[in-house]
Order: structure tokens, then sequence, then C-alpha cells
């Protein structure tokens, strides 16, 4: 494992996060679970979990989790009521998280992830909004997607990577998290060329880019491959031709 030595030599820290929403829009939904973990670099070389939330967020007077939402994650109301925290504590908490330094934020799908986070931080300020601003951006799944096959999904990765006997895929925040980071360095030990995704998300051409662009990510299709590109033919590399 190459425990990503060349991301940490590039950036203080790496916050994994995923959420858990009542749907797909983040202007008209909310997030209901948030998970992540932010991982720094010890003096000795070694990697340690320096901090950690995962947190329900109750839901605005009135409203409730859709029942195909409840089915999916398991998160109930009583759930959110009995064990929430507000949506403004929310913030704050990812806030803290996210600030200090210069951070790498990691997620599965992280157009998803980002677009929700943004709002909920555009809504209680604070610090937040530019928090986020100020991070870079990794999405694992435009990585896998140029490292395997379809399907993509986290559970795909976790397969991939014989990585069942040590994490999860449960649609809970919090498991999707610890996946996620074993699945990182999964990958980075296989081609050690995360750096060159940073803030560079692929999406699929027939559908085209999920929800609002986010500033500084530069946005590519990208197709279905049936095996491993090679470095000349990965998504970033594209995009730098592209660009001369």
């Amino acid at each position: 494992m190459n425990e990503l030595r060349d991301v940490f030599t590039k950036y203080k820290a790496v916050v994994f996060f995923d959420t858990e929403t009542t749907g797909l829009e983040a202007e008209s939904c909310q997030i209901i679970e948030l998970a992540a973990i932010r991982v720094e670099k010890t003096e000795r070389g070694t990697l340690r979990m320096a901090d950690s939330a995962d947190v329900f967020v109750k839901l605005p007077e009135g409203e409730r989790i859709p029942q195909k939402i409840v089915e999916l994650t398991g998160i109930t109301d009583e759930q959110l009521e009995n064990e929430g925290i507000t949506e403004a504590e929310a913030a704050a908490r990812f806030t803290e998280l996210i600030g200090g330094g210069r951070v790498l934020l990691v997620a599965h799908n992280a157009q998803f992830d980002l677009l929700f986070t943004a709002e909920m931080l555009r809504r209680h300020g604070n610090g937040g909004p530019e928090a986020l601003k100020a991070a870079d951006y990794l999405d694992s799944l435009t990585v896998y997607k140029d490292r395997r096959a379809y399907p993509h999904k986290l559970a795909n990765a976790i397969l991939t990577y014989k990585l069942e006997d040590k994490v999860q895929n449960s649609h809970r925040a919090i498991d999707d998290v610890a996946a996620l980071f074993e699945v990182c360095k999964a990958m980075d030990a296989e081609r050690s060329d995360l750096l060159s995704y940073v803030n560079v998300f692929g999406y699929n051409p027939k559908y085209g880019v999920s929800g609002k662009r986010i500033e500084k990510v530069a946005y590519w299709p990208q197709n279905f491959n049936k095996y491993m590109q090679a470095p000349s033919y990965t998504l970033p590399a594209k995009l730098r031709q592209r660009r001369r």
C-alpha cells in the first residue's frame, strides 16, 4: 500500500465524506445523515484519523422521509427526531472537519455530495461556504470508471479490491465513508495517479452533468470502459490533451 503518499505531499488532510438524503435534488431535498472522517499523516509517515463525524440531521418541522428512502437507508423519522441534530449544527460540524490547512474532499459521485453540502452550508454560513470553496475535490467514481468495467458503485469497488473482510457497503453514510477510505488506498496502490483526478469529474455523455456545475471543477464526458485505461487514455490525460 502506498498509503496515499503522493496525495499527502500536497494536502494537510483528506476528508472522506458521504451523505444520505431525502431525494436527488440538492435545492429541494435535504441531508438526513452526514458522515466524514478527516485523515492526516503523522510524523512517522502513517495515517491517522484526526477527526470524524456521523450525525443524523433533523428535517424541518412537518417534513418526513419518503418511504423509498426509509427502505433504502433504514433511517426513520423517529431516528431523526430522537438522535438527530439541527441542520445548522450539522453545517457547523462539517465546517469544523474541512477547515484548517489545505484539504482534499473525497466522495464517490462527489458531484452529488458536494452539491448537497454546499446547499446546507449556504443556508447557515459561518465560514462553511468559504471552507468548501477553498478545498479541492476528488471523485472516486471518476477514478474507478477509468479502472474497471461497469457497474461502478462503491459496492463493486469493494469487491474488486477484495475489501469485503475490512468494510461494508450498507447505504449508511459512516459505513460508506470507511469503505471509501480503503478503496482509495487500494486504487492508489494499484496506480498512483489520484492527484491527476483532483477537480476533474467525469459525467455520462447520455445525461450530461447532474445539477449545478461546481466552480473550479473541470467536467468531461466519460464513457464506460471494459478494462483499465492506459495512463495516456485516462480522463485527466484526455483533458490535458484537449487544453493544448
